[in-house]
């Protein structure tokens, strides 16, 4: 949205459209189906594997934990990544992306 009031070219750039929709689509259906991020789940275990506490109590960590992770019920997450990736797909209408280039029918054949 940013992009568009901006006018940013690179936004209407379809690879990175793509990208961007499926990104957040899994995002969403995670939550909804309440799967965890692999990337959680590998950081726990590597975390695990090496000793670590998860969230030591560490005057910047405990900070950082409280910036960076909310204490909500999960329907508030799962309300928010859902309308999130609404907000994703109504900018495909919005702001258009640019057709992908595909090779051009040969005139001779």
């Amino acid at each position: 949205m940013a992009g568009k009031l901006l006018d940013w070219r690179w936004v209407r750039n379809p690879w990175f459209r793509v990208t961007h929709l499926a990104a957040i689509v899994v995002v969403a259906l995670q939550s909804w189906l309440g799967v965890v991020c692999p990337l959680t789940t590998w950081e726990m275990a590597l975390r695990r594997r090496a000793g670590d506490e998860v969230y030591s109590g560490t005057f910047i960590s405990h900070w950082l934990d409280r910036l960076l992770y909310y204490d909500a019920p999960a329907w508030v997450f799962i309300l928010c990544y859902t309308l999130f990736a609404a907000a994703v797909v109504g900018c495909w209408f919005w702001v258009r992306p640019r057709p992908l280039r595909g090779r051009t029918p040969d005139a001779t054949s």
